[in-house]
């Protein structure tokens, strides 16, 4: 998606809800810090109360530590220029980009924290063990991605502060689409379609 687009559709989400929306920047779509700073301001804008900006470049390549702390660090300027709170999310990418190095992870999260972001971020880690170590080394709120081996209180008493599903529950309905579908096929069974759905409560006028 472009940054256009990524503003569109904050704008509607704002409009859809009263909850706070925080976005997923990506690398604020450039890899200059100006472009981190430009991507924050936009979507502000559009009614987001906060977002994320992360240390890895589409291209392929996660920044040097130095060039992601400016990118951070811009971000951040442009987050406390906007005249409100806003939640700045950095996020550190090696575990979730073939770099599982613990160590760089929490020397990148704390100069995060220096430059000033909010939340840090490092998802991919797997166990209590990583999340436990991040958290005591930083003194801002942690983020942590949910796996399905740990409970929201394990991974709380490990010491995150806020939990992400990414995109997780999407492959959970296209799982139960693909079974229902296949049940159909092979079978011609739509039993799985008497599922029932309170739509009116989801969906009140």
């Amino acid at each position: 998606m472009t940054l256009d687009e990524v503003v569109a559709h904050v704008a509607a989400l704002d409009e859809a809800t009263d909850l706070p929306v925080s976005v997923d920047l990506e690398n604020g779509y450039g890899p200059d810090p100006e472009s981190a700073a430009l991507a924050i301001a936009r979507v502000a804008e559009a009614g987001a109360a906060g977002g994320s900006i992360e240390d890895y470049d589409p291209a392929g390549q996660i920044y040097e530590p130095g060039h992601a702390v400016e990118r951070v660090a811009a971000a951040v300027e442009a987050a406390r220029g906007l005249g409100f709170p806003f939640t700045l999310t950095a996020r550190v990418e090696n575990h979730i980009r073939g770099n599982p190095d613990l160590d760089d992870t929490i020397a990148r999260l704390r100069a995060f924290e220096e430059a000033g972001a909010d939340v840090l971020y490092a998802p991919g880690l797997r166990s209590v063990a990583e999340i436990r170590a991040v958290c005591e080394a930083v003194t801002r709120p942690v983020n942590v991605l949910a796996v399905p081996e740990l409970t929201f209180a394990e991974l709380a008493d490990a010491g995150a502060r806020r939990v992400s599903v990414g995109g997780s529950l999407t492959w959970v309905a296209v799982k139960a689409l693909a079974v229902a579908a296949q049940a159909v096929r092979v079978s011609g069974d739509f039993s799985a379609l008497a599922i029932g759905l309170p739509l009116d409560d989801w969906l009140p006028d």
